[in-house]
């Protein structure tokens, strides 16, 4: 499989009064054109790892790699000139809620002409007719009324859409998606992740699914990566998270209500200590 990032002991830390807080402590993984999830509960590190890897982390927070290479070029190494070149052309990221990553003054069809003409020197009619292109890709319906609309005039699936349209308009090698459909009913996060997995296997891409869903992310990824504390404690192929053998992960896995074996009490996740002592698990391929 060809290796589109490869990111080496990556740690994210936070100096406080009590010291130095490891958010995300000796993370190494590969992606290659795959769809890879990333799960574990709120505080483990997930979100973190996604933002590191664009080096969105501002001080007094610190980022530490070995490497995180995309392409044989090691971005630790860039200058932020330099890394605003990669964000969006070559790595783009989908943010959680769709009404706090859009600017609520701008119509929405600036806002993809602008994210789109960042990165190409095309003329304003044709970026125009990409936006277009663009929404019609992630279906959404007229898409000349949605282009004049401002972000509160969207519903939160259509603003979902939007971002991801937005983020992938310039065709980039990477989407990382962090929590995509987390504030979606269940009929419109199907159509999303339908839409984000269509693109991603048209455009040969590679996915960063980051969530705290195990049951979404064995059924639409191809690796998982289980994440607690800060460390990866183990990884599985999605469809055979079920076989996971880390005691973090079938308590997570067990906790889980489920139609086929309905219980009277859900089990309750009791953590060891050794857990976040116990070395990251490296998911390079």
């Amino acid at each position: 499989m060809e290796t589109l990032l490869d990111v080496e002991d990556l740690w994210v830390k936070f100096p406080s009064r009590q010291g130095v807080f490891d958010a995300v402590r000796g993370v190494s993984f590969t992606l290659g054109r795959e769809r890879l999830g990333i799960v574990g509960e709120s505080g483990s590190g997930k979100s973190m790892t996604g933002r590191a890897i664009l080096r969105l982390i501002r001080s007094p927070g610190i980022v530490e790699a070995t490497q995180i290479s995309l392409g044989g070029d090691d971005l630790m190494k860039k200058t932020e000139k330099e890394m605003r070149a990669v964000r969006g052309k070559r790595i783009s990221m989908v943010m959680q809620d769709p009404k706090f990553s859009l600017n609520p003054v701008m119509t929405i069809g600036a806002q993809i002409i602008e994210a789109y003409r960042q990165h190409n020197k095309v003329s304003h009619a044709d970026a125009y007719a990409k936006a277009l292109e663009m929404l019609e890709a992630v279906s959404i319906r007229d898409a000349e009324r949605v282009m004049r609309a401002y972000p509160h005039e969207m519903s939160g699936g259509m603003g979902q859409r939007i971002m991801i349209a937005m983020m992938l308009i310039p065709n980039p090698e990477i989407l990382i998606a962090d929590e995509p459909t987390s504030a979606l009913d269940v009929s419109v996060q199907r159509q999303v992740l339908d839409i984000m997995d269509k693109l991603v296997k048209d455009r040969g891409m590679g996915l960063i699914f980051i969530s705290h869903d195990l049951n979404l992310v064995a059924d639409f990824c191809d690796r998982v990566l289980i994440m607690y504390a800060g460390r990866i404690v183990e990884i599985c192929k999605a469809d055979k998270l079920n076989e996971a053998k880390h005691p973090y992960t079938r308590g997570l896995l067990n906790s889980l209500p489920r139609l086929d074996a309905p219980r009277d009490h859900l089990e309750v996740l009791k953590r060891d200590p050794a857990w976040s002592e116990a070395p990251s698990v490296s998911g390079r391929v």
